[in-house]
């Protein structure tokens, strides 16, 4: 039997969505006004989401634990392999010493914590985010900031800022195509529509960054270097998503990002180096550390090297088939696609759950829930073959390698059981319908609504932690409001992504995710805390972008 989603359970619009607001506003404060941990929080969240699904919305509760379970099945797989790939790489750099050397590579480039912070958050974390996405780039990012010398706690908050303008064309384009097939609009059509909004905020999140941790006086003293990163990214994102597709934007645009500000590190300094450490004087830098040689540098940076072409092979569509023995591909004749990503039905809620009208243009919208473990195609396990490459060429022998494997494992045990507990109440709400009753709020905002379009992908992406999962969540609520309001649809749904990357850096998996990262995971309090402002303040801005769109800037629709 199957149960149909209910969308006003009390009999009154506000009430049902009071109550809907519960588990988040449970997860969220309990995290950052009480001080609880994050598993606890989380915990506490998911138990309020199965009791609001069940008691109130009407959920069966075979249903609701399913889903529960399904969400934790993929905060392991393949979010939580993700992170234990990534800190294994990262924890075998530390062993063998190349980190200290990269530090040093890094240093010569500029010792000026402002400008680390771009080529590694920014820039580089662009081009992760395009390969992999889903955790990569937070993690890589925040690690590698924490080992330049940056304090962890800094390091994780720049991480998540950084994480957001280049988020809508992550994993080789995942968020548009997923919101083109959800739709029925043309994918190009989308990629179209993305780059000629996130380019503006391609040029404001690095001079954010800075701000926030330099203040305003800090981003006078480097805006030429700011410029040059964020004006070569936006270009070629909005060149890319606009005449070539979504598939490269990403990881075209943080490439040449990270080497023109590379280059035009060569010709130009701050006059005052910034760190977080005690300033120094105008035009004295930190002593410079001679003893590394080119082939060092190389040797320490190639792990990184090695990850950075996994990662993009492994996003590539005919990797991936092959990776999967997708019919027609080489493998497919000498292995099952089973073996390789076999799908598993979750029993008691694949097929037992409907959306209905109006959150969807159907009548009726019957869910799958099916569990794919597609274990050799995973981002995870592209970063694990780096890291199993990086074992030799760093030195470290197999049986020192397998101890560093178990040792990050066991350190990483707790993070992994919150991402799961935060995925398990994602599921929930999406299952239940819960997210729908908060999206159905916002559209009834009328003349207001291209703001809300943008602040509803935001709620999508706060809540799954993806916005590939927002644009699946809210990509046909979004045009059918559209229709029914006279908008255009291609740009209300395109907000529904551009809007959502906001909300990447307060989605409770990507705070664990950088937290764990950075060695600071009783921290996730104080960092949601200290990026929320910063969200909620792009997101609104990306709003009025989109409102603005919708009326004096219009031509600007394709």
């Amino acid at each position: 039997m199957v149960w149909d989603h209910v969308y006003d359970p009390l009999g009154s619009p506000l009430l049902s969505t009071l109550v809907a607001m519960l588990p988040v506003v449970v997860l969220l404060g309990l995290l950052a006004g009480c001080g609880w941990s994050a598993q606890r929080a989380a915990g506490a969240g998911l138990l309020t989401a199965l009791g609001v699904a069940v008691g109130v919305v009407g959920m069966p509760l075979d249903a609701a634990a399913a889903a529960a379970f399904y969400g934790a099945c993929f905060g392991l797989f393949p979010i939580g392999w993700i992170i234990v790939t990534a800190m294994f790489l990262y924890s075998l750099s530390v062993e063998a010493g190349a980190l200290d050397v990269m530090k040093r590579s890094v240093t010569r480039l500029s010792a000026d914590h402002r400008i680390q912070a771009l080529l590694i958050a920014f820039s580089f974390g662009a081009f992760l985010e395009g390969a992999a996405g889903f955790g990569a780039p937070v993690a890589i990012s925040a690690a590698l900031l924490a080992g330049s010398g940056f304090p962890p706690f800094e390091a994780a908050c720049l991480a998540l800022i950084a994480n957001t303008a280049p988020v809508a064309f992550g994993a080789l384009g995942t968020p548009i195509i997923t919101l083109a097939k959800v739709t029925g609009l043309e994918e190009q059509a989308i990629s179209a529509m993305a780059g000629r909004q996130l380019p503006f905020f391609s040029l404001i999140i690095p001079a954010w960054m800075v701000v926030t941790m330099a203040g305003w006086k800090g981003l006078v003293g480097v805006w030429p270097a700011v410029l040059v990163c964020g004006a070569s990214f936006a270009i070629l994102q909005a060149v890319m998503a606009n005449f070539i597709g979504a598939a490269l934007v990403d990881v075209v645009g943080g490439l040449a990002s990270l080497a023109c500000l590379a280059a035009f590190m060569r010709v130009w300094q701050p006059k005052e180096c910034w760190r977080f450490a005690p300033p120094v004087s105008p035009g004295h830098f930190p002593a410079q550390d001679a003893t590394d040689s080119a082939a060092r540098i190389v040797w320490a940076w190639m792990p990184w090297v090695f990850l950075s072409l996994a990662v993009f092979a492994w996003g590539l569509p005919a990797v991936k088939a092959t990776l999967e023995a997708r019919p027609g591909s080489a493998s497919a004749a000498i292995l099952p696609a089973a073996a390789l990503a076999p799908e598993f039905p979750v029993l008691r809620l694949d097929e037992r759950v409907a959306k209905v009208s109006p959150a969807t243009h159907l009548d009726r919208e019957i869910e799958r829930a099916v569990y794919r473990l597609n274990w050799l195609s995973a981002a995870g396990t592209g970063i694990l073959v780096a890291a199993l490459a990086a074992v030799p060429w760093l030195g470290i022998t197999p049986r020192r390698a397998w101890a560093i494997w178990w040792e990050n494992l066991a350190r990483l045990a707790v993070p992994l059981v919150t991402i799961s507990a935060m995925l398990a109440l994602a599921f929930v709400t999406r299952y239940s319908g819960t997210d729908v009753i908060l999206g159905l709020a916002m559209t009834r905002t009328g003349p207001a609504y291209p703001l809300f379009a943008a602040l509803l992908g935001w709620l999508g992406v706060a809540l799954t932690g993806s916005d590939t999962s927002s644009n699946a969540m809210f990509g046909s609520l979004q045009r059918v409001t559209a229709e029914q309001l006279g908008l255009d649809p291609l740009l209300i749904c395109t907000a529904n992504s551009t809007g959502g990357v906001m909300g990447k850096m307060i989605d409770a998996q990507s705070i664990v995710v950088s937290a764990t990262a950075t060695g600071v995971e009783r921290q996730e309090g104080p960092i949601l805390r200290r990026v929320l402002p910063h969200s909620l303040a792009l997101a609104v801005l990306m709003g009025l972008l989109v409102w603005l769109q919708s009326g004096p800037l219009s031509w600007m629709v394709p």
